[in-house]
């Protein structure tokens, strides 16, 4: 049985003041995080940044970097409490419409190997593992490989 998404999540560009709550999620989240300079680079760059919220609870975040025709997912995390409610799948969606908008031919990102959740999401949502990036992130012993997966966008109808 998979758990249901409850409530209406607020959502809402990130700005500097959310650091320390992303920051403290990050932490909790992953082995390596991110580092308060890597959601400030963002920021400042002036990346696609959304902080996800619920009753005043942070769900996740996300950080998408744009390109030329493209969309680029560099982070995307749910609190581990949030977890397994659908908020990733919404929050992926809400990405997916964001790009069509913007007129991208194509989003791409990059998942840890090893991360077998966050893969099956992503390829039921339709992206194709379409490479591997090898020794791309910081691990414990060895870095780990990166898979590359890419969902190509249907061209928006004229007028949308």
């Amino acid at each position: 049985m998979s758990a249901v998404l409850q409530g209406q999540p607020l959502r809402r560009a990130m700005t500097v003041r959310d650091l320390d709550a992303v920051l403290t999620i990050e932490q909790r989240a992953y082995s390596f995080p991110w580092s308060r300079g890597n959601f400030t680079d963002s920021l400042a760059a002036g990346y696609l940044a959304e902080l996800w919220s619920l009753d005043d609870a942070v769900l996740g975040y996300l950080v998408a970097m744009p390109g030329v025709d493209e969309l680029h997912l560099l982070n995307i995390t749910v609190a581990p409490e949030h977890q397994g409610c659908g908020h990733g799948r919404l929050m992926m969606a809400a990405l997916q419409a964001h790009a069509r908008r913007t007129g991208a031919a194509a989003l791409w990102l990059e998942v840890r190997e090893s991360n077998h959740r966050a893969r099956a999401l992503y390829r039921g949502l339709g992206y194709a593992e379409v490479g591997l990036r090898r020794g791309y992130y910081p691990a414990a012993v060895r870095r780990e490989d990166a898979v590359v997966m890419r969902l190509t966008l249907a061209a928006p109808p004229p007028g949308a």
